[in-house]
């Protein structure tokens, strides 16, 4: 009976037989890490499309939900929470307060700065959003059984924590920025 490998087990086959002098073990870790990264992606998406957004909108309007109420932020804040850069920041703004779901307005503590806020429209929507996020996340892990999905959380945050320190967390949103 033939083993059916998958994409990276073949890979490494190849690698193997090619360069048989190195260790190609790790790409069975990394390669399916790497693809199943772009398989969740997709999943994931399918939601956000569902909703009008994309996945940076998403973030955007995930990340202002979460500073709480008055649920605004800076867009440096932003721009920093969603790791990306204040440019791509401009534009995800842009389209969402083309379509009513964010406003702008100059900040309290900063003439020169602004602070984006979530509008009723945007709250409702993120918050429909992210309940079906988590229904499809759920969805996603439960082709996983319990006990691996615990010990696969274990594992990554083991290994995600020697790449950040735990100080890279958000701040909470500051008071200054409220509207009286």
């Amino acid at each position: 009976m033939t083993e059916r490998l998958d994409h990276v087990a073949r890979i490494q086959q190849a690698w193997t037989r090619e360069r048989p002098d190195l260790d190609v073990s790790p790409q069975g870790v990394i390669g399916r890490l790497h693809r199943l990264a772009g398989h969740l992606t997709e999943e994931l998406r399918v939601v956000y499309r569902r909703y009008g957004l994309g996945e940076g909108e998403f973030d955007v309007l995930a990340a202002l939900r979460r500073a709480g109420d008055p649920f605004e932020r800076a867009p440096g804040e932003l721009a920093a929470f969603t790791m990306v850069t204040t440019g791509a920041m401009t534009k995800r703004i842009d389209r969402l307060e083309r379509d009513g779901l964010v406003t702008r307005r100059p900040s309290m503590s900063d003439g020169r700065g602004r602070v984006i806020a979530l509008t009723k429209a945007g709250r409702d929507l993120i918050d429909q959003a992210f309940t079906d996020h988590m229904r499809n996340e759920r969805r996603l892990l439960n082709l996983l059984t319990p006990d691996d999905a615990a010990r696969l959380e274990s594992l990554l945050t083991n290994w995600l924590a020697c790449f950040e320190t735990p100080l890279q967390t958000e701040p909470p949103n500051l008071p200054q920025s409220r509207i009286p």
